[in-house]
């Protein structure tokens, strides 16, 4: 089994254990461990998973294998959003009992990683690693990492704001009943599967991925400042569609892909690592910033105005990236 691998089951199986045990908890102390320890386990995923997949998959087909393999995590939040509020609401069971449940598919995922994901890499990736490991702090801090990790930090912010409180949002601002919180906000998600894999197939078509990324950005801005804006509930779920459909998780594979199209491929580990430091650390922040001014304001509202002015600047900045060519040959159908 390869370094790569290992570290995705060792860390797929500390998500699901700590996720179990989170169930079994009886402090809050306790409580922020076991969380603390799942999120230790999942941050093992990105950097191997892409690491993994970013070289065993052509270039001309990078964005729409990471939009498939994106639209897992699409599919995994919308199942959380309805599956934790029925449990929850409707078969009234105990919070503990959905942590129990989602363990167990966690746990088999693993099990299944490590029979069935292989990782090859090519030989000339393995004879250049010490020589590009010397030059990494270089190679994945130039002008162009710097603007991806920053979009994606100023991306994941909105996502992990609208994530956090938008249940909460739709029950104390709009009036929705408790039980339909969760099947509303799985609209982001649910939508986002088919516009990532549109956008995913569409960036592996493109010579120039910035026009792409800049719109998606500034598009899914909008998309933030209209939800909080309009007070009409058709319209409400209308944005909410829309965001799904162009918005973080339709955007994800899009970069994902340019990061490998900038990066050498021996560092592709390292790479996503740092791209996903950059976006986790707006789940740090968003949360925490849009329930303090939910608290001296009353309104939430000023959560999502905020999350769609930094998109926006992460698109500005997006801008003055520089243009980096595909290697694969000109036969290959590239729209100009």
């Amino acid at each position: 089994m390869n370094d790569r691998v290992k570290i995705l089951v060792a860390g797929y199986i500390l998500f699901g254990v700590a996720t179990f045990f989170t169930g079994l908890t009886t402090t809050f102390g306790m409580f922020l461990l076991m969380r603390a320890l799942t999120g230790l386990g999942e941050g093992t995923y990105y950097g191997s998973q892409y690491g993994i997949s970013s070289s065993i998959t052509s270039e001309r087909y990078r964005g729409l294998v990471s939009a498939l393999i994106n639209s897992g995590m699409a599919f995994g939040i919308s199942l959380g959003f309805i599956g934790s509020t029925y449990i929850t609401y409707t078969l009234e069971k105990d919070w503990q009992f959905t942590f129990y449940l989602f363990a167990i598919p966690t746990i088999v995922i693993a099990i299944l990683i490590a029979f069935f994901v292989k990782d090859k890499q090519r030989d000339q990736e393995k004879n250049s690693l010490n020589k590009e490991t010397k030059q990494s702090l270089k190679v994945l801090f130039t002008k162009n990492h710097i603007f991806v990790y920053i979009l994606i930090f100023c991306s994941l912010y909105g996502f992990f704001g609208m994530l956090t409180w938008l249940p909460y949002y739709l029950q104390h601002s709009r009036g929705l009943e408790g039980s339909q919180t969760g099947i509303i906000a799985s609209l982001v998600p649910w939508a986002s599967i088919p516009g990532a894999i549109f956008f995913g197939y569409i960036s592996d078509r493109i010579a120039n991925k910035k026009a792409l990324i800049v719109s998606l950005s500034v598009a899914g801005a909008l998309c933030q400042f209209f939800i909080p804006y309009t007070e009409s509930y058709s319209w409400l779920l209308i944005g909410l569609i829309v965001y799904g459909l162009i918005g973080k998780l339709a955007l994800d594979p899009i970069l994902i892909s340019y990061m490998a199209d900038v990066t050498p491929s021996s560092m592709y580990s390292k790479v996503y690592g740092f791209f996903n430091f950059s976006g986790m650390l707006s789940s740090i922040f968003a949360p925490y910033i849009t329930g303090y001014f939910a608290d001296k304001l009353g309104s939430m509202e000023l959560g999502f105005y905020l999350s769609g002015a930094l998109l926006i600047v992460g698109g500005v900045l997006f801008l003055f990236t520089g243009k980096k060519e595909r290697s694969y040959p000109v036969s290959h159908p590239v729209l100009k």
